[in-house]
């Protein structure tokens, strides 16, 4: 009994920790960075993007040096996931999303084609240090490529990620305190991770289920909270666009980043498990590819649509428990997901593709 509540009371403060140092890497380094004169689109594309990363970072690098690398790969692709299905879900929910050209355009096909490398590199069943260099140098291609872009964004754009990032013009803040914010957030970073871990091997291994449902369901859902918080806050204050580009952007982060650089720093990479090359990778990518019929219609995220999302993130989660739990019925499900369902949305979402398609057409030639 002590050794279950010391677990749980792990696995709840090393959230705490990780949100929390998240959150003051994310507000010291974006200050930072505004000392600098970066410009506010580049610190919301690159700097908070990282920050709200940082959980899941810190997380797969302590997974696999612990030797857990099931939780490295699940929490990784069950952050992106969740942040699709249910973030996204849940925000349409409140307010329709408006989505950006520049998303449709770039981010969310990048997206796409990183989660099919991915798929790519893990094949073997690992994911090796030149697969790493290759995914972080994405990131490097991807980081000067949105600092080039932003010299080009409206100066509207510019001051809405500017307020998101608390970036007000009021006299500077003092180096000092913006990097004890850095250091601090760093360290409640590693010991978060560190007890998160602990705690979730152990509830693990007395439950009798795999290291990797842990990270796809529980670690993935907490490390994801920043995501969660950035993208609801900015559908309320009717930021669309940010709520889109911060699940988007960390996305990219997640695979290009996390898993990336992971990869490279760990002795042996990171083992990627049969079980997730073929189920929890190939829904990733479907996720993924989701979002550009979806963004296509009218560059709107419905609440019709943002329903859908969290229909399937229910649907998912509910097969992963079935499938855990060894229950009968779990091939039943997942053949009445595969047979109908799944083919009817694709139609569903095709339909909305072509009326939209002829709707623009329509409105040029009225032109």
């Amino acid at each position: 009994m002590n050794e279950w509540f010391l677990a749980m009371v792990g696995v709840a403060a090393g959230l705490a920790a990780l949100i929390a140092g998240g959150e003051l890497l994310v507000r010291g380094a974006s200050r930072l960075a505004a000392m600098m004169n970066i410009s506010p689109l580049v610190i919301g594309l690159t700097v908070v993007a990282f920050g709200t990363s940082a959980p899941e970072l810190a997380v797969c690098l302590q997974s696999a040096f612990a030797g857990n690398p099931e939780i490295a790969v699940g929490n990784a692709v069950g952050s992106n996931i969740f942040n699709v299905l249910f973030i996204l879900g849940i925000s349409a929910l409140i307010v329709p999303l408006l989505v950006s050209s520049r998303l449709i355009r770039w981010d969310v096909p990048l997206m796409i084609g990183a989660s099919f490398l991915l798929w790519i590199f893990g094949w073997d069943g690992r994911l090796g240090r030149i697969e790493g260099l290759v995914l972080f140098a994405g990131l490097l291609w991807y980081l000067v490529w949105c600092v080039r872009g932003s010299r080009r964004e409206r100066r509207d754009l510019q001051a809405e990620f500017a307020e998101e990032i608390h970036q007000a013009k009021t006299p500077r803040s003092r180096l000092a305190i913006q990097l004890f914010c850095i250091i601090a957030g760093l360290i409640l970073l590693g010991f978060g991770s560190r007890w998160l871990i602990s705690g979730s091997v152990f509830v693990a291994s007395q439950l009798g289920i795999s290291e990797l449902l842990i990270g796809l369901t529980i670690i993935a859902v907490g490390t994801s909270l920043p995501e969660i918080v950035t993208s609801i806050v900015a559908a309320c204050r009717g930021e669309r666009d940010i709520a889109v580009g911060n699940v988007v952007g960390s996305n990219i982060f997640n695979i290009l980043c996390v898993l990336g650089l992971t990869s490279v720093i760990a002795p042996e990479g990171i083992e990627i498990s049969p079980a997730a090359w073929r189920l929890d990778i190939p829904v990733m990518i479907a996720v993924a590819v989701a979002c550009l019929p979806i963004f296509l219609t009218g560059h709107l995220i419905e609440r019709w649509e943002g329903g859908l999302f969290l229909g399937y993130y229910v649907a998912y989660t509910t097969y992963l428990i079935l499938d855990a739990t060894q229950i009968t019925i779990t091939r039943t499900f997942g053949t009445i997901m595969l047979a109908f369902v799944i083919p009817l949305t694709v139609i569903t979402l095709l339909v909305g593709v072509v009326q939209s398609m002829r709707g623009t057409a329509a409105a040029a030639d009225n032109s």
